[in-house]
């Protein structure tokens, strides 16, 4: 009959309007108290099911306070209804916008802060009732501990699983997914205050924060449970909360911070790997900003080359590299090319070295390789400078690296704009080693190994700019020519990217396109005559 009864009621409450809202309300209480509580939990689950946010919001402000004395109520065997509570009410808030503005989240109005500010109050209780107490010294449990455990060890264990697993939940959706507002930008927030929240349980209940930070380098005790690890704690909710740690510095009070940076770095690696490797903003933005604060805080030139043997320093650049250059947002593009470069500034030499080596082998992209170049030579420069000599960017261990730079891809076939990034660096590059190193001293070894350069790469690129003006003057020839004569459909071209076909481009677009390759090839050619006199100016010296 309680089941029965739930329906309208709730209906008539959510309306708030009805003149016997107060009766109802009374009714209402009444059935939570005195009905079956199994019953009556499938019935308000069904009730708190909404579609729309605004009714989400206001059926979970309603239900959950009911829903949680209907819990309270099936004693110690709640720990399954507990979970299935949880993933229900998460489930619902999955459907909610997460707020774009710290306006929309400021006067608590906006739904989805409604509903954590509910799942805070609603999940309370029953962490108290798992809390995990301190043991004695001598490791017997404590006495506060025995008369807060009044049921027996195993639904104690299956009440803080299914609690673990519920904050957990939250911290990939909702906290995973938006931009928590610190408090100088916010002093009241919502959705930090709920965040903070789920760290405080988590720690409540037994569940080390930095445990589950650093669980990728740390071997995990065996814990009892029906639940996998890896169910129990997900991979992007540990990266969730280390951003929440590192970045908002959250749960500052229960996490040392006596960690070596590199080591918080390495264990961080395993974290911004997942993130980066996303499409999504959000995930790509908070990969980045738990990457720049771990790097932050290693000191310039300290990190050796060996960290280079481990996976997630290789894979984090590939997917930095992605972020650089086909990331939608100019904003992320540009925080990626600034935290590469501050990962390139915490290398030693050695390690600095064999990064650019194994970048340009790996990267496959013109305008990082350009920008590894670039970065090659401000090391030589460096190496260079009265009282700053090393081995690893200049004398024999130089040219390894160099080669990888001064090579063209396909030899004089190479699509010259296709590689324009990577070869302008590169004959920037050697312009600046023929004018700064000199003949009779040839520190970095430029001048021994001048004859095979020449045979590798600068005489075939120079046949390559020939090959490749003559084609695109061909080319603007021939369509300034059908222009002229009006023939039909050769007044546009058709280009396609992949599988991809792009929009014609219009006459004028054709020459303007065609005449900057033509100014391109000329650059390059005027870079590549001024090294050649360079070359025979010195070497008639």
């Amino acid at each position: 009959m309680g089941w029965n009864l739930l329906p309208p009621l709730i209906q008539v409450l959510l309306k708030k309007d009805d003149k016997n809202v107060l009766h109802c309300l009374a009714i209402f209480n009444h059935l939570i108290e005195t009905c079956r509580p199994k019953e009556l939990l499938i019935g308000l689950l069904e009730q708190l099911e909404q579609e729309e946010p605004v009714a989400i919001a206001e059926s979970f402000h309603l239900l959950l306070k009911p829903l949680q004395k209907v819990l309270l109520r099936l004693g110690n065997r709640k720990a399954s209804s507990l979970g299935m509570a949880l993933s229900f009410a998460l489930d619902q808030v999955a459907k909610l916008p997460v707020p774009q503005t710290k306006e929309q989240e400021e006067d608590n109005i906006f739904p989805l802060c409604r509903c954590c500010c509910d799942l805070t109050a609603f999940v309370k209780p029953f962490v108290q009732e798992a809390k995990q107490e301190f043991c004695n010294g001598d490791g017997k449990p404590s006495e506060s501990s025995k008369k807060l455990t009044g049921f027996d060890r195993v639904d104690q264990e299956e009440l803080r699983t299914e609690l673990v697993k519920f904050c957990m939940s939250t911290l990939s959706r909702p906290l995973l997914e938006v931009q928590l507002n610190d408090s100088d930008v916010l002093a009241s927030s919502p959705l930090r205050d709920f965040a903070t929240e789920i760290l405080n349980n988590l720690a409540a209940i037994g569940e080390s924060t930095p445990s589950l930070v650093y669980q990728p380098l740390c071997k995990r005790k065996e814990v009892a449970g029906f639940l996998e690890e890896e169910v129990r704690y997900p991979k992007e909710s540990q990266a969730s909360l280390a951003h929440l740690v590192f970045v908002h510095h959250l749960a500052a009070d229960t996490f040392p911070y006596v960690f070596n940076p590199m080591f918080s770095l390495r264990c961080n690696m395993n974290h911004v790997d997942l993130l980066l490797s996303k499409s999504e903003e959000f995930r790509i933005q908070k990969g980045l900003e738990l990457y720049e604060n771990s790097l932050g805080r290693v000191e310039d030139n300290s990190l050796p080359t060996e960290l280079l043997e481990i996976k997630t320093f290789r894979t984090v650049p590939q997917n930095l590299t992605k972020v650089m250059t086909i990331c939608p947002k100019h904003e992320l593009r540009c925080k990626g090319l600034k935290v590469f470069q501050l990962s390139l500034e915490k290398f030693n030499l050695e390690a600095k070295y064999d990064f650019f080596k194994y970048m340009l082998k790996t990267s496959n992209h013109s305008g990082v390789e350009g920008y590894v170049i670039k970065n090659i030579r401000n090391q030589i420069d460096a190496a260079l400078r009265p009282g700053n000599s090393n081995i690893w960017f200049e004398g024999f261990r130089l040219m390894p690296l160099l080669w990888l730079v001064f090579t063209l891809p396909d030899g004089p076939e190479t699509d010259l704009l296709q590689y324009l990034d990577r070869l302008m660096e590169a004959l920037n590059l050697l312009r600046y080693l023929v004018i700064r190193d000199k003949v009779t001293e040839d520190k970095t070894g430029i001048w021994t190994a001048l004859s095979k350069i020449e045979d590798v790469f600068l005489k075939p690129l120079r046949v390559g700019i020939n090959m490749s003006r003559a084609h695109y003057e061909r080319e603007l020839s021939t369509t300034v020519e059908n222009n002229k004569r009006n023939v039909k459909d050769t007044s546009v071209i058709s280009l396609s990217v992949g599988d991809e076909k792009l929009p014609n481009m219009s006459f004028e677009s054709q020459v303007e396109a065609l005449h900057s390759a033509l100014h391109t090839f000329d650059m390059m050619e005027s870079v590549l005559v001024r090294i050649e006199e360079l070359t025979e100016v010195k070497s008639s010296i």
